[in-house]
């Protein structure tokens, strides 16, 4: 192991709230791991070798998490990174941007179709509007005055204000709705953001959940 990262879910396994309910404590948080291969099992079946700077997700279970020395995880929740990366960059990656990955996959829709997304500012968000254009969506997202520039520099087609006027603002922008939308949450117990469940300005929505949970 090299580095991990801190999501909201990691606050909420230190203090025993999530995956954690078959466990005694200590309990080990820590879902996104960046680091060298050190061993692989016997049988295993993958195109990486001892060495191999990776990147991988790991589902927490009580004492099992990234935020350790060594980490074991299934052959399928590695991937080597690109060269030329650090560290530090890889473990970024694995649990919001797979998280966002669900959210646009549940919704199932074809490129040329315009989606809202919300919580830009925000980890999965970033992601979210990213691989929506990387699908060929025409993406809506809203912003604080304070997050517009980060939000316009991702490439947003369209950056409204964020504020309880956003369904209007997007019925604006189209007329007809648009035909998903996508919006985090911050735990698997937390309500769906109001923006998602707004009447009558999406045909489709999901509610990414951390971590790598969505509900449509």
């Amino acid at each position: 192991m090299r580095s991990t990262a801190a999501n909201p879910v990691d606050t909420m396994v230190r203090r025993g709230l999530a995956f954690v309910s078959d466990a005694e404590p200590p309990y080990v948080p820590g879902m996104d791991a960046a680091g060298v291969v050190d061993q692989s099992g016997t049988g295993v079946d993958s195109d990486l070798s001892v060495g191999d700077h990776v990147m991988a997700i790991a589902v927490i279970s009580g004492t099992h998490g990234a935020y350790a020395e060594h980490l074991v995880v299934p052959a399928e929740s590695v991937v080597r990174v690109p060269a030329g990366t650090t560290d530090v960059e890889p473990a970024t990656v694995p649990m919001c941007g797979l998280t966002a990955r669900k959210a646009l996959h549940l919704l199932e829709l074809p490129a040329g179709v315009t989606v809202a997304v919300t919580g830009v500012a925000a980890a999965v968000g970033c992601y979210a509007v990213q691989l929506a254009q990387a699908d060929g969506y025409r993406v809506i997202a809203d912003a604080a005055p304070k997050d517009e520039p980060l939000v316009k520099d991702l490439g947003v087609d369209v950056v409204l204000p964020r504020g309880a006027e956003l369904p209007e603002l997007v019925r604006k922008e189209a007329p007809s709705g648009v035909e998903g939308s996508s919006t985090p949450r911050a735990s698997p117990n937390s309500p769906p953001a109001r923006y998602a469940t707004a009447a009558g300005w999406h045909r489709r929505s999901t509610a990414s959940r951390y971590p790598l949970d969505a509900t449509s």
